[in-house]
């Protein structure tokens, strides 16, 4: 009887091989794990963005690696050695201004080993790791929102309860202005290009503004006075965040809160800037928060910024004054 011996296919000979680690983005090392050296291939120095060597010391790319995780990273290669079967690393590296993302893979154990040496592979995880970070904080913003709405509808129940007398006009009231919100939240949804076409500045103010304005004997009390330019479709977004949050709190802390507050927003423009003032007047005392930034602060802050602006904020005893200015050219793009 005999036996024969499996023998690889032609495809898989070494050149075929390193064509596939290359087209799959993967970078080969070795690790001996009593001199504490590395052995890479040319793909892993390209990935650390370090000279040809014939051997790297762990140091060599500890120093390259982002401070907040080179410990976590130095204690992790050696526990290693106690993991059963495969194990995986993500950290971050520096290359000059810009951070990327490294994934370690390899096994652990004595069946990792081999002469001293454990073997693995790099991958550059960026592409994910940065996918993962937007949709945490997509769902980070949606959470705030849908917090923020539910304080917002309860709010308008109060604020239409004193402005009408009977429950149809009530309804009718408060049905309008829930519609209005509606409305106002299309614009402040996270979605790149979803704001169908590039809209007047004054109107989308009004749009976002029409929920928190009084239907009944308190209407008028929100003004805006802008100048007359177009938004573009990709800064309506960054724009409707920041003034639903800032409606939000007046709604909740400021002028809108009580019945005789006003809210007044102007705007003026020069070369290459535009300035938008929202102005609060008649509610009650607010005062300059105090500890760490909210989430919704944060939230502004990130817009402001993608709008190559800044936002200032003058809590007087009269009302809070909050001054927005932001580049022409982004604003209309």
């Amino acid at each position: 009887m005999t036996t024969s011996k499996a023998t690889l296919h032609p495809l898989w000979e070494a050149a075929n091989l390193r064509r596939a680690l290359h087209a799959a983005g993967v970078a080969l090392w070795a690790w001996h794990v009593d001199t504490d050296r590395f052995t890479m291939d040319d793909r892993a120095f390209e990935l650390w963005c370090v000279p040809q060597s014939d051997e790297v010391s762990f140091e060599d790319l500890s120093a390259h690696i982002h401070p907040a995780d080179r410990d976590r990273v130095r204690a992790a290669f050696n526990a290693t050695l106690a993991i059963i079967g495969a194990y995986e690393i993500d950290f971050r590296i520096m290359v000059g201004d810009a951070i990327r993302w490294i994934s370690a893979r390899g096994l652990g154990n004595e069946e990792g080993l081999h002469e001293r040496h454990a073997f693995g592979v790099f991958l550059d995880v960026t592409g994910r790791k940065q996918a993962e970070e937007g949709h945490e904080l997509l769902a980070g913003e949606m959470s705030h929102r849908v917090k923020n709405l539910l304080v917002i509808a309860q709010a308008l129940t109060s604020v239409t309860s004193r402005s009408t007398s009977t429950v149809v006009e009530m309804a009718k009231e408060l049905t309008g202005r829930l519609v209005a919100l509606g409305r106002a939240h299309d614009l402040v949804r996270p979605l790149p290009g979803d704001q169908g076409r590039a809209t007047l500045l004054g109107d989308l103010l009004s749009i976002l503004l029409a929920p928190y304005e009084d239907m009944g004997a308190f209407s008028g009390r929100i003004r805006v006075a802008v100048p007359r330019m177009g938004v573009g479709e990709s800064a309506a977004t960054s724009v409707a965040l920041v003034i639903h949050e800032l409606a939000t709190n007046s709604l909740k802390y400021g002028a809108l809160s009580v019945e005789t507050g006003t809210l007044d927003v102007s705007g003026a423009t020069d070369d290459s800037m535009i300035t938008l003032a929202w102005t609060e007047r008649g509610g009650p005392t607010v005062e300059a928060p105090n500890g760490a930034e909210g989430y919704g602060s944060k939230l502004v802050l990130r817009s402001i910024a993608g709008l190559g602006g800044v936002i200032a904020y003058d809590w007087s005893h009269d009302g809070v004054v909050v001054t927005l200015k932001m580049q022409a050219d982004r604003l209309a793009a």
